[in-house]
């Protein structure tokens, strides 16, 4: 037993000396243990922290290259008119539904851009009174599923305006009372 204990205090006392004379040497020298290695000049860290910056870039493009110019447009206006969100009919509810058409006469300009700032589209567009947020999906019986991208001056209360491709589909869809449901 005591043999062990002297043999690891020998080892202790030597170890420690190395320590010492080590120290001793760098400090001759100027030079610290802890210049020895740098993580900033540490090859392997710099690639794979390149790599992993690399990634991310390439995502962000990605991402940003992905979204169309309507979701971007969107996006804007959800969070412009975030406050509306919550206003909205939580059940099913009647609306009053006409149809409309992109013409010069109608709308005042022919281009076929929505006071949201997109351009109209069949099967997409709806003009919606000033309560509902652009970007709202809302379920049309019998029409289907259309976006609130459009404001107009007749489109209050429960009226709401689908926009269709010709002043002919536009007549014959006429004035009626459909039931809707929002879908967001």
């Amino acid at each position: 037993m005591f043999r062990k204990d002297f043999l690891f205090a020998v080892a202790l006392t030597v170890a420690l000396f190395n320590i010492n004379t080590a120290q001793a040497e760098t400090e001759q020298n100027e030079t610290p243990l802890t210049s020895l290695y740098s993580f900033k000049s540490d090859p392997f860290l710099l690639k794979w922290t390149f790599e992993i910056e690399k990634k991310r870039s390439v995502a962000r493009v990605v991402h940003t290259e992905t979204r169309t110019f309507e979701e971007k447009t969107l996006d804007h206006w959800k969070q412009k008119q975030e406050y509306l969100w919550s206003l909205l009919p939580k059940e099913k509810f009647i609306i009053n539904a006409s149809a409309y058409t992109a013409a010069a006469d109608e709308c005042g300009k022919s281009d076929g851009i929505t006071a949201s700032g997109i351009k109209v589209a069949e099967s997409r567009t709806l003009a919606c009174p000033p309560s509902y947020p652009f970007g709202t999906k809302i379920a049309i019986e019998g029409v289907g599923v259309l976006r609130c991208e459009d404001r107009g001056g007749a489109i209050k209360g429960n009226h709401f305006d689908i926009y269709m491709e010709t002043k002919d589909e536009a007549f014959a869809f006429g004035r009626q009372n459909l039931v809707a449901e929002i879908v967001y």
